[in-house]
């Protein structure tokens, strides 16, 4: 028996997608800082992860 009570095989809903929304939201904002940071180490460096 599962703790919440619900029978074995009933799929549970979401009453809200907020959690995804928050995760798409956080995941395309590390895309982005992460592109900017990219774009940044290149334009002033000339290469992306140069060493000296």
């Amino acid at each position: 028996m599962s703790p919440n009570g619900q029978a074995k095989g009933k799929q549970v809903k979401a009453s809200h997608n907020i959690y995804t929304v928050v995760l798409a939201v956080a995941t395309g904002a590390v895309l982005a800082v992460a592109g900017f940071v990219l774009y940044m180490c290149h334009s002033q460096y000339g290469a992306i992860f140069k060493l000296p």
